[in-house]
């Protein structure tokens, strides 16, 4: 399912967890990717009500792309899949925290993070 004017208003998802979720002005939450046995975060990526429910149900992660204005199966054109092994909301219900098994890379530059090629350096201690 594609949409052309933002992430779909209607959804699948449990009522019950539609209605806990803070979204957004554009009714996204951020979606952190971790890898489930090392604790690696792998990525960000962000998640309508029907991104979630797509993600809760099928075992793979399903993103809303800002960009292309999609949803996106993790690995259905890389083949680097991410298996959902939990899924779990933060104490303010804005971010989801999804710990999968990835598959190869997890960033779209071909990194196994997207948070590894930039490290910023810190001021020295005091």
């Amino acid at each position: 399912m594609t949409s052309t004017s933002g992430p779909a208003p209607a959804s699948n998802l449990d009522p019950a967890i539609a209605a806990r979720l803070k979204r957004g002005p554009d009714g996204l939450v951020p979606a952190i990717a971790q890898q489930y046995d090392t604790g690696e975060v792998l990525m960000l990526g962000w998640m309508d009500d029907e991104a979630l429910h797509r993600t809760l149900t099928t075992g793979r992660c399903t993103y809303w792309s800002r960009s292309r204005r999609e949803y996106w199966v993790k690995g259905d054109t890389s083949g680097h899949v991410q298996q959902v092994r939990s899924v779990a909301l933060d104490c303010d219900a804005d971010t989801v925290l999804v710990k999968v098994d990835q598959t190869g890379a997890a960033c779209h530059t071909g990194d196994r993070t997207c948070f590894d090629a930039d490290v910023l350096p810190l001021a020295p201690s005091q």
